[in-house]
């Protein structure tokens, strides 16, 4: 009830910016969430890098979604290649054998490398845009997720997010590098 509460939010808000002249950006954001809404056979690769107050830490991870939830499946570092993590509407499930994944929160709000990705398509389906520029030949946004999560993504002409910045606490917690935007079927 809540993500067709959401979408439709999006839907509304797209066709009220688009009949007002508003920022470019500000359409190609409505028009990105209302998609994200819509089509929820959403795939990419990410590299994560996390950083922790003593530690960095880095993945690379397949990102899926579907009417389900999303399944976040790790490709590096190589000993833990093949972890799968549901994050569904019943529940979250990890799927691994005698390994442990070093994912803990890097803020007091419980942002991690694991709900880095979640975090990231929410924020652009949900989110708030409060700043849009230009750098080089990308489009940078900067999107208010919540009260305690701001995420910077730059994004192509299409726009396709290729890197976003997870901004916690004041500072960039994680950093990420995206690959294969597609929608299933696409």
């Amino acid at each position: 009830m809540k993500r067709r509460m959401t979408c439709l939010a999006a839907l509304l808000l797209s066709l009220l910016l688009c009949g007002c002249g508003t920022s470019r950006a500000t359409q190609q954001q409505a028009e990105l969430a209302q998609t994200l809404c819509e089509r929820r056979q959403l795939r990419f690769e990410a590299q994560v890098r996390a950083e922790y107050p003593d530690k960095t830490v880095c993945f690379r991870l397949d990102y899926a979604e579907d009417d389900k939830g999303c399944y976040l499946t790790v490709q590096e570092p190589e000993e833990i290649h093949g972890i799968q993590l549901r994050l569904g509407t019943d529940g979250t499930q990890l799927r691994l054998e005698d390994l442990t994944l070093d994912a803990g929160p890097l803020d007091r709000y419980g942002l991690s490398p694991v709900s880095a990705l979640p975090a990231l398509t929410r924020a652009l389906r949900e989110g708030h845009l409060e700043h849009a520029w230009t750098e080089g030949e990308l489009q940078v946004w900067e999107l208010i997720a919540d009260d305690t999560l701001t995420v910077r993504v730059w994004l192509d002409d299409t726009p396709i997010p290729r890197r976003a910045e997870l901004i916690s606490e004041g500072r960039v917690a994680v950093y990420c590098e995206i690959e294969n935007w597609h929608f299933a079927g696409e």
